[in-house]
């Protein structure tokens, strides 16, 4: 831990630390808002929370600044809590363990925080170091981004005073995001009967372990596998030939992450035990042989587990399983305007089952309103069949990109000086909040970008750290050629 905070920057890599030390799992980050409020008394700068919890520090320009444009910096404190099987980390209490592998910084079997946990942290360098040149600063700092952009959604209008917004959330140096998808989740539930398990049978836990994971926007496009779908197609087989019934699911833990492991138990006749498990041994080899070059730690594994006195019924198990099979799942279009980028997916990531109740979260995105609310549309069609109800979340807007913007050429014109050449510009295939907070302050001017991360949202998430350095120095460059007020 000490060795990461020397690490240049220091304005950083000693923020981040303390960042890691305190636990900010979404929906409970008052213990990092707390840390933020005494970081901004302890320099006497102004700060207020709005109603939506949202924290906005005002940091005032250095000498011969004063003229400048205020400008917002923003990124949010909480993080996706994921962690490896096995691990024993509990990401309400427990600090983020980082380890130094080469030029890159990483968690040890947890989720690091870098996301959005750098952007946070280089703002809170602007109160703890001297000597920064900068016009008067907002610093925002949203909650709950994770699970929803709630905070951004909360976000109070009129409070803010800036006119520029540098969002700090994008994973790609040399690449300035101008865009970014909207999207919606939907959610259904399903009530079913349980009935008794008779003599003759046996029951098997299943585990489908060892995928990669990932953003369900960004790494949508990878090909990864999802679990919930690999788990569902077996279960199909498994059911139609092998008389099995579902006991339990519990299968992904993010909306927004693409599901890594499934556990399943079933029951199914004594007398089809040995043939269920030869078609385990099939079935992994064939998602070997199809995805074992994106995915080569793909597992699927089964074992004794104790007779359970109840299951879902042979038809109920039928018909859950195949919306499951049927619901749909990764990239549905490519965009049209801009070569390479996701237009439209869905995410089936989570699946919970037992004791009676299922329910099934999707996430959809899409740069097109009416697309995303199409494939909420047809996920809704296949759960409403077997009798589920289905509630749609909040969507939230996308963020079109400005062709007329001054902050995008001027970030530009300080990236060829610093860089020797344009930085890539990118519409992405993710719900930056940007759309929404564009919403509430229409007359900003927006752009995002950031240091490299990789992996996002799952224990395999590291940083760049030699990137860090070259962000940081992008943003202090960018700071000071901010104009002068008109």
């Amino acid at each position: 831990m000490n060795e990461i905070s020397k690490i240049a920057p220091v304005a950083i890599w000693e923020n981040f630390q303390k960042l890691c030390d305190t636990p900010r799992p979404s929906t409970k980050e008052e213990a990092v808002l707390l840390l933020l409020e005494k970081m901004a008394d302890d320099k006497g700068f102004a700060h207020f929370r709005d109603s939506g919890e949202n924290l906005v520090i005002t940091v005032p320009a250095t000498p011969g600044y004063e003229d400048r444009k205020m400008t917002i910096l923003q990124a949010h404190v909480d993080m996706v809590t994921q962690a490896n099987s096995g691990s024993t980390h509990n990401f309400d209490t427990d600090p983020i363990r980082m380890l130094v592998e080469g030029e890159w910084i990483t968690a040890d079997n947890t989720t690091l925080g870098a996301d959005n946990g750098i952007g946070a942290a280089a703002m809170m360098g602007f109160m703890t170091e001297d000597g920064l040149e900068h016009g008067p600063l907002e610093l925002l700092f949203t909650v709950d981004e994770e699970r929803g952009l709630t905070g951004a959604m909360n976000l109070e209008a009129g409070r803010l005073k800036g006119d520029i917004l540098l969002n700090l959330d994008t994973e790609d140096e040399y690449e300035l995001c101008v865009g970014c998808a909207g999207g919606g989740d939907l959610v259904a539930s399903l009530t079913y009967s349980l009935e008794a398990v008779g003599a003759g049978q046996v029951a098997r836990d299943i585990a489908l372990t060892g995928l990669k994971g990932g953003h369900s926007g960004i790494d949508i496009i990878l090909g990864l596998g999802n679990a919930n779908k690999l788990m569902a197609r077996f279960l199909r087989g498994a059911i139609r030939d092998f008389d099995a019934r579902i006991v339990a699911i519990n299968a992904g833990t993010a909306r927004n992450a693409i599901p890594r492991e499934s556990f399943a138990t079933i029951v199914l006749p004594e007398g089809n035990a040995g043939a269920f498990d030869a078609a385990l041994k099939t079935f992994a080899s064939e998602v070997q042989d199809e995805i074992g070059a994106i995915e080569p730690n793909f597992a699927i594994a089964a074992k004794n587990a104790e007779l359970p006195a109840n299951a879902m019924s042979s038809k109920d198990s039928r018909d859950f399983n195949n919306a499951c099979v049927g619901a749909p799942n990764g990239v549905q279009a490519m965009s049209t305007s801009v070569e390479g980028v996701v237009e439209t997916s869905i995410n089936l990531a989570i699946i919970k089952l037992s004791d009676g109740k299922a329910d099934v979260t999707l996430s959809a995105r899409s740069s097109i309103n009416s697309a995303r609310d199409a494939i909420r549309e047809a996920a809704t069609a296949v759960f409403e069949n077997i009798g589920a109800s289905v509630e749609w979340g909040d969507a939230y807007p996308g963020w079109k990109p400005n062709a007329n913007s001054e902050v995008v050429e001027l970030m530009k014109s300080v990236h060829r000086d610093m860089f020797g050449k344009d930085p890539e510009i990118r519409v992405i295939h993710a719900g930056l909040e940007c759309g929404v907070l564009g919403s509430k302050y229409p007359h900003w001017d927006m752009v995002s970008f950031g240091p490299t991360i990789k992996r996002a949202h799952s224990p395999d998430e590291c940083v760049h750290v030699p990137s860090v350095a070259r962000f940081w120095d992008y943003l202090l460059a960018a700071l000071k050629a901010i104009p002068a007020k008109a």
